[in-house]
Formats: structure tokens, C-alpha cells, sequence
């Protein structure tokens, strides 16, 4: 049960590119790689000067040098080699990340190898990936840093020292290999897992963000068609009293018969069509009371996903106590992607309850479909939830293996109202949604 439903996820989603670099702009912005490579730089060529000048130590100055000014010249490239762009593509990303741990090997192999406390800035351009770039980029710089930390560990020169070089015994540079391979794979994966999980959380809040502006715009719409109806309806009285009066006065034999018999029909239509508007307002966009009973803003959210084969049934308590819930566009989608979700599971019936006191509220909404799958019940809610259920209707997907945006945007859109949700499968089959709120702070978020 519970998709990431049509309605409520399709048009939301199309929209996250407003929130978040789409089309030709990459993962990295191309200054923030420039200035990094500008820092190391500039710590590469202070490490150089204390080494020759300070220390006085034994080291190739000139092949050094050069190396520090390759990525130097490389930097100052970039804009011709990949375009003036804000934002690095990504193959141009992982080539220039690619070039730095080339460039830093080279400086090691001249510098000690592995045996050179540095060595462990190799781990930089992996982890700049895995935050920013995608799983098969990441593989590929890891890789290329395995194979070069490989290469440091059997090719290097010794490591210059005050009395001629300082050689390390094998047993060590091999535990440094085996430390900095592990550390690359772990941070590569680790960093990776941490980095997509946010951009999932903030394409998820986009998507939330992009509903709620939608629903808001349906309810401004609605409004104006309450405000147009409202002042072309005196107007169009007049119209239709003087067209009548013409009709009446014309004769039947009269060259401008025909068109006074249009006018007037013309004017009889659009008096139509400005009361369906004076009506819709009412049905559609919530814009005609801003409270109203509990009970009935249950009926509301769900009226525009009823289907005939489903059964909707509401209970509550029949007394004026009632509560008066905002008519609210964030509560009005939040709760009918709810209710749509159990329509869609249902095999034949919803069953939505209203319960409360004095100072709280609690609707139920229950379906008798298949249920939750176990595995992922106490993480509803949270974006891009997948599943190895091979039921789509038990795991709550479209394709039966992915869970869609839609609780995760009903859950923080009735967050946001002062709610909280459970979901539960109940002992007698079905699946329950659990909506609670506070009726203090359901009242102050109006």
C-alpha cells in the first residue's frame, strides 16, 4: 500500500528542477574546484620552500616545481578547457579530480611514497566525488586512487632526511597501503551514501514545497472566481433586463431580430456559467468558509478521489462539539494524498474515523488492502523508501520496488499543521493511518 501517488508526486516533481540545477548544469560549481585547487597549491609550494630553504632537505626541486605548476596552469585552463559555466558537468568534474590525484601521486613518488605523512591527502579528490558525483564517477576515481596508492607502495623515491634518506621497512609501507585503501573504499561509500541521502531529502522537499504551492494557487484561483462572479453578476443583470426589453420591443419582421435573439442568448449562458463558478469555489478550492467541521473536511479531501468500486465511510461523533479544523490548502492535500492512497490499495471499502476531546483530535483512516510491508513500516515517511516485496500494492509502489514522494509530502505538509502520523497494519488485516493533532496547535497554525 501507499505509493508515492500519481496526483499528488507527478506535478510536484516536474517541478524540482526549479529548486535544484538541472539540464546542463553540473554537480560541482566550477569555482568552488578552482579554489580548492588554488589552496593546494599554495600548500604544496610552502611545503616545497620549507623543505628546501628551512630544513635543507635533499629533494628535486626542479621536477617538483614543475608538477606544482602544471596544476597552477590547470587551473588557470579550466575556463577554456570546460566552458565559463557556473557549474562543471560532470565528466569535466571527475577528469579534473581524476588530473589532481595524478598530480599529487607524482609529488609523492618524488617525495617518499607512501612512507610521506601527505599520503594521505590522496583521500581528498575521493571524497570530493563521492559528495558531489555519481556512483559510477566515484568508482572510477576510486579505482584510479587504489591503483595509484598500489604504485606508491612498490615505486618511489626514498624520502629525503636531515642524514640522506629516510627508508621505511616494507611490514610498514604495506599497513599504510592497506590503511589507505581501506579508508578510500569506506569514505567513498560512506560520503556517497550520506550525499545521496540528501540530495533525496532535498529533491523530496522540493517536490513537497512545489505541492503546496500548488494547492495554494488552485485556492487563489478559486477566490478570484468568487470575486469575478460576485462583480460581473451586476452588470450582467443589467445586460440581460435590457436585452429582454429589446427582444420585446423589436418586431419579429425586424432586420436586428436575429441579433437580439443572440445577445440574449449569449447573456442567458453566461448567467450559466457565472453560477457554476459561484458554485465551484464552494466545492473545489476551499475558499468559501475558512473553518469547518472535522467530519467535513474529511468528506472534502476525499471527494475528488473517490471511485465507485470503493466504499468511503466516515465516522464520527454526532454532536455540535465537533472540532472546526482551517480549510487549509496544506491539510487539504496533505490529508486527501492519504485518503487517495488507501482508495487506491483498497479491495473494498475506507473507513475513516474521527475521534476527539477536549483537547485533541485523531482521525483514522483504514483500508482492507494488503497492508504495510513490515520491513519498511517504521520508516514511512521518509523519501525514496525501496523494497524487495514483489507485491507493488504491499510495498506501496508504482513499479513494486520504489516508494514514491507522496507520504513523505503528506507527512510534512501536516508536520508542518501540528500533526503527527503512525501507520500501522492492524491485527484484522488492512492498513491504518493515524493522523493526531493538538486542537491548540491545529487552531494557531490557521
Amino acid at each position: 500500500m501507499y505509493p508515492g501517488d500519481t496526483q499528488a508526486e507527478t506535478a510536484p516533481t516536474a517541478q524540482i528542477g526549479k529548486f535544484h540545477g538541472t539540464g546542463s548544469e553540473g554537480p560541482i560549481r566550477r569555482r568552488t574546484l578552482t579554489l580548492i585547487r588554488w589552496i593546494a597549491i599554495v600548500g604544496q609550494s610552502v611545503a616545497l620552500f620549507v623543505a628546501e630553504y628551512w630544513l635543507h632537505l635533499a629533494i628535486p626541486l626542479v621536477p617538483l616545481t614543475a608538477l606544482i605548476l602544471a596544476s597552477a596552469l590547470v587551473n588557470l585552463a579550466t575556463p577554456a578547457m570546460v566552458g565559463r559555466g557556473l557549474w562543471l558537468t560532470e565528466a569535466a568534474a571527475a577528469r579534473l579530480l581524476g588530473f589532481d590525484l595524478l598530480q599529487l601521486s607524482g609529488l609523492l613518488v618524488l617525495t617518499g611514497g607512501l612512507s610521506n605523512p601527505f599520503s594521505v591527502l590522496i583521500l581528498a579528490p575521493v571524497t570530493v566525488s563521492a559528495s558531489t558525483l555519481s556512483a559510477r564517477s566515484t568508482a572510477i576515481l576510486v579505482a584510479l586512487a587504489v591503483t595509484l596508492e598500489t604504485v606508491l607502495a612498490v615505486w618511489y623515491l626514498p624520502m629525503p632526511w636531515f642524514d640522506g634518506a629516510l627508508l621505511m621497512e616494507p611490514l610498514f609501507i604495506g599497513s599504510i597501503w592497506a590503511g589507505l585503501v581501506l579508508a578510500t573504499v569506506f569514505i567513498a561509500v560512506y560520503v556517497a551514501s550520506l550525499a545521496s541521502e540528501g540530495r533525496a531529502v532535498g529533491h523530496a522537499l522540493a517536490a513537497t514545497q512545489a505541492a503546496l504551492s500548488r494547492e495554494q494557487q488552485l485556492a487563489s484561483l478559486g477566490g478570484l472566481a468568487a470575486l469575478v462572479t460576485h462583480e460581473l453578476g451586476s452588470p450582467l443583470s443589467t445586460i440581460k433586463l435590457v436585452a429582454k426589453e429589446l427582444q420585446r420591443d423589436i418586431p419579429e419582421d425586424s432586420p436586428w431580430r436575429a441579433d437580439i435573439d443572440l445577445l440574449t442568448e449569449e447573456v442567458e449562458r453566461c448567467g450559466v456559467l457565472l453560477a457554476e463558478m459561484a458554485v465551484r469555489p464552494a466545492t473545489d478550492s476551499g475558499m468559501a468558509y475558512n473553518l469547518l467541521p472535522v467530519l467535513t473536511l474529511m468528506e472534502l479531501a476525499a471527494e475528488p478521489h473517490s471511485r465507485e468500486e470503493i466504499r468511503i465511510r466516515f465516522v464520527a461523533k454526532r454532536d455540535p462539539a465537533m472540532p472546526l479544523l482551517p480549510r487549509d490548502p496544506a491539510l487539504l492535500h496533505g490529508i486527501g494524498t492519504l485518503l487517495q492512497n488507501a482508495i487506491q490499495f483498497a479491495k473494498s471499502e475506507v473507513v475513516v474515523t474521527c475521534r476527539w476531546n477536549d483537547k485533541s483530535l485523531t482521525v483514522l483512516i483504514a483500508d482492507d488492502g494488503l497492508g504495510f510491508d513490515p520491513a519498511l513500516l517504521d520508516r514511512l515517511g521518509e523519501p525514496y523508501l525501496s523494497s524487495d516485496r514483489p507485491d507493488p500494492r504491499a510495498i506501496g509502489s508504482d513499479s513494486g520496488s520504489h516508494m514514491g514522494l507522496g507520504v513523505f509530502i503528506a507527512k510534512t505538509l501536516l508536520g508542518h499543521r501540528g500533526a503527527s502520523i503512525k501507520f500501522s497494519n492492524p491485527p484484522l488485516g488492512g492498513a491504518e493511518v493515524a493522523i493526531s493533532w493538538q486542537l491548540d496547535q491545529i487552531r494557531m497554525s490557521d
